[in-house]
Formats: C-alpha cells, sequence, structure tokens
C-alpha cells in the first residue's frame, strides 16, 4: 500500500514539475529569443489535468481535501464515522463514474492532436484517466478502512 500511495505521490509532483519546467523555458525563450514554445499553453494545460488527477487520487484516500466539517466537528464519534462513510461512498460513485468517463473520452479521440506540434491527445487523456482511476481504487481503499474502523491509518505520521 505504502508503494502504490508513494508511485501516486511521486507521479503527481513530477507531471507539476513538468508543468514548471515548461513554463519557466517558455517565458526564457519568450523574452531571451523572442518566440514561444510551440503549444506550451495547451500542453501545460494537458499536464495540469494530468497532475491533478493524482492529486485527486491523493486527496480521496487521504481525505484531506477542502472541506466545511462544522457539523461533523460536533457530532458524537459514531455520527462521525456514518458521515465518513457516507461521503466515502458518494466519493467512490462519482469518482468511478468520472474515471470510467475519462477512459472512454481517452479511447475515443480519434487521432485528435494538439494545434502546432500535432502531439496526439490521448498521450494526455490517458495517464489522466490511469490517475482517476486510481483515485477510485483509494477512494474504495479508503472505504474499507474507515468500515473496519482503521480510519487512523489514513493519514502519513507527517501530515496528521
Amino acid at each position: 500500500m505504502k508503494r502504490l500511495l508513494a508511485a501516486t505521490e511521486t507521479t503527481a509532483a513530477f507531471f507539476l514539475l513538468l508543468i514548471a519546467l515548461l513554463t519557466a523555458s517558455n517565458v526564457f525563450v519568450r523574452y531571451v529569443f523572442g518566440f514561444q514554445i510551440p503549444d506550451w499553453f495547451d500542453g501545460a494545460s494537458m499536464l495540469q489535468a494530468i497532475a491533478l488527477s493524482w492529486g485527486f487520487a491523493l486527496a480521496t484516500y487521504y481525505g484531506s481535501h477542502i472541506c466545511v466539517d462544522l457539523f461533523w466537528e460536533l457530532s458524537s464519534p459514531a455520527t462521525k464515522r456514518r458521515i465518513d462513510l457516507f461521503a466515502t461512498a458518494l466519493t467512490l460513485v462519482f469518482s468511478t463514474a468520472m474515471a470510467w468517463m475519462m477512459w472512454v473520452k481517452s479511447l475515443s479521440t480519434g487521432g485528435q492532436t494538439t494545434m502546432d506540434l500535432l502531439l496526439p491527445l490521448d498521450w494526455f487523456f490517458i495517464p489522466a484517466s490511469f490517475g482517476l482511476s486510481v483515485g477510485a481504487v483509494l477512494c474504495a481503499l479508503r472505504l474499507v478502512k474507515l468500515w473496519r474502523g482503521e480510519a487512523e491509518d489514513l493519514m502519513p505520521e507527517e501530515m496528521a
């Protein structure tokens, strides 16, 4: 499990690094040489979608996404557990549907490409689809751990 989480974190971080490198490189060549890297904006946007899909997987598993939890904070431990189970089950339904639809989109691009470099869009859609699929799997694992009462195992020590 630790390897899957580490791989997911590394993948999200790698795509964030690619976005930063692409953007910084484009700024450099624009100011120094007076031209832009072809497709840099489309590329950065699609890389951001990939990074977000892998980040979504982590946020779902850790339960660390932004939320308003005033009702949860005032609830009893049993009610908190029921809220967490319901919210995670609902998230699993929607994340599974989102992953499924992203795969449908990824496998039906039909040779669509970017404007300048003619890079196939599926090069970007497929890694995002994998990220959303990992998100659904991690959400299911979170639901199982919550069901078993192992919620304290979800958050790593450095984040707790």
